[in-house]
């Protein structure tokens, strides 16, 4: 990509001329990371409009974010019928490998460990303490196809006290909660039955920055204390927004040095080692915290990118070794640059592919093939599909997910998507967001996708 300095609103904004552009007509994209106002702009016979692509976060309420322009070239306003990549740099981008890798340099152990859960798992979330328009579901009334059931969420205090509490939802809010006690006994109920019960941690409400030690061990005791009144088998991470990013200089996700990136980790190894090998630890970033990575990572080179792009990287690669399961969000996504150097959005098979097989592989992160995030084993991976079309952004049917599982598995029917990971016999299965939603929508993803992976070899 070549860049070019526009001045919007009196803020240099680097724009990025798409290298297969066909016409002088054609849209380019390119993004900065600060908000500029307005919704259009004109510069050198070029017209420019803003379109907004966040990670599930209003341009209203958040600062920050990604501010897009379509340049029209001299065509006038016509919009783009192609989404906006997630590649937002200030400053000219570092260039992605042209080729994508094949073995990584750093390989993870290949013995997968005793978990008590299924070759081929169902994991969905269950609104546990709050209540929205999917209904509230009774612990002891979640299906047994279910392999996994987070519970969500357990929310801090404050987002920098460390402090996670978690509570049932209030009979006012969720009429037919049950008691806590027929809370706990349902949960000893379904652990007897061999399913595994997790404390999410997070949400999209629930921002958690362990900035200093205080907050580190602080959330440990918490989390601890809520593992030990429940019962539960371990703990799932799922912090969006602004929970965590990388601090200017922090290159080397191998490395860390941010804070609220080396206090998380510190805080997931201790209780790993305090309920030892049997601990379930589960994680469910979003794409733009991962899967960007292979672009973007932290602040970059220059300054001026989004410190949190990529910013999970580093907590994946030091726990690989601890880590139960990878479920990625697949939704709620803007377009994302897979291992075949295209973009990628959502809308069918052909995503959850190319953002699942990228962790089946490894790839390099912002583009340097000399620092290369290592491929997970397949028993660690699975992706994160909404359950309806209520549930998230993003939720495509049966078959097409059916599609991307069977690609990532055996190889067959991919679609023009050439997977570098192989064939992944060992794939985990599916995660979905939620089973309350799927309750609401007649248990379509339990009843056929869930059916469907259960039935693999």
């Amino acid at each position: 990509m070549a860049a070019a300095a526009l001045l919007l609103g009196g803020i240099p904004v680097y724009l990025a001329t798409s290298a297969n552009a066909a016409t002088a007509c054609a849209p380019a994209w390119s993004a900065t990371a600060v908000y500029v106002g307005g919704n259009s702009a004109s510069q050198n016979g070029h017209n420019y409009s803003a379109k907004w692509w966040t990670q599930n976060e209003s341009p209203a309420t958040h600062s920050g974010q990604w501010d897009v322009w379509a340049d029209s070239g001299v065509c006038g306003g016509t919009t783009p019928t192609t989404p906006p990549t997630t590649a937002p740099t200030t400053t000219p981008p570092t260039t992605p490998p042209t080729t994508a890798p094949t073995t990584p340099p750093t390989t993870p152990p290949t013995s997968s460990p005793v978990t008590g859960i299924p070759k081929h798992a169902l994991i969905g979330y269950l609104h546990a303490s709050f209540a929205n328009g999917s209904g509230y579901l009774r612990m002891s009334d979640v299906p047994a196809n279910w392999d996994i059931i987070n519970l969500a969420f357990g929310e801090p205090t404050s987002a920098t006290s460390g402090d996670i509490r978690f509570t049932l939802c209030p009979a006012t809010e969720c009429p037919g909660v049950e008691s806590e006690a027929d809370f706990i006994a349902a949960i000893r109920a379904k652990r007897a039955a061999g399913k595994k019960v997790l404390l999410s941690i997070g949400g999209a409400n629930g921002q958690v920055q362990l900035t200093t030690t205080a907050a580190r061990d602080k959330f440990v005791s918490s989390v601890s204390a809520i593992v030990d009144k429940y019962g539960l088998d371990g703990v799932d991470v799922d912090f969006e927004g602004h929970s965590l990013s990388l601090n200017t200089g922090d290159t080397d996700f191998k490395n860390p040095t941010t804070p609220v990136i080396v206090n998380l980790i510190s805080a997931l190894k201790s209780l790993k080692a305090r309920y030892g090998t049997g601990f379930v630890l589960t994680m469910a970033p979003e794409t733009f915290f991962v899967q960007l990575g292979y672009q973007y990572y932290g602040s970059g080179p220059w300054g001026g990118q989004d410190p949190r792009a990529g910013s999970y990287l580093p907590v994946i690669y030091a726990l690989r070794n601890d880590l139960t399961i990878l479920h990625v969000q697949d939704y709620n996504s803007g377009s994302i640059m897979g291992l075949d150097n295209q973009y990628h959005s959502m809308g069918g098979a052909d995503f959850h592919i190319a953002m699942t097989d990228m962790l089946l592989a490894g790839f390099p992160v912002a583009g340097n093939t000399a620092n290369v995030f290592p491929a997970l084993r397949e028993d660690q991976v699975a992706f994160g599909a909404p359950s309806s079309v209520s549930a998230g952004n993003g939720y495509v049917a049966p078959a097409a997910v059916q599609q991307a599982v069977g690609c990532l598995v055996s190889g067959a029917n991919c679609g023009g998507y050439a997977v570098r990971s192989g064939t992944n016999p060992n794939f985990r299965g599916l995660m979905t967001w939620s089973i309350n939603w799927d309750k609401f929508y007649g248990w379509e993803f339990q009843n056929q996708n869930g059916k469907y992976v259960k039935a693999l070899p």
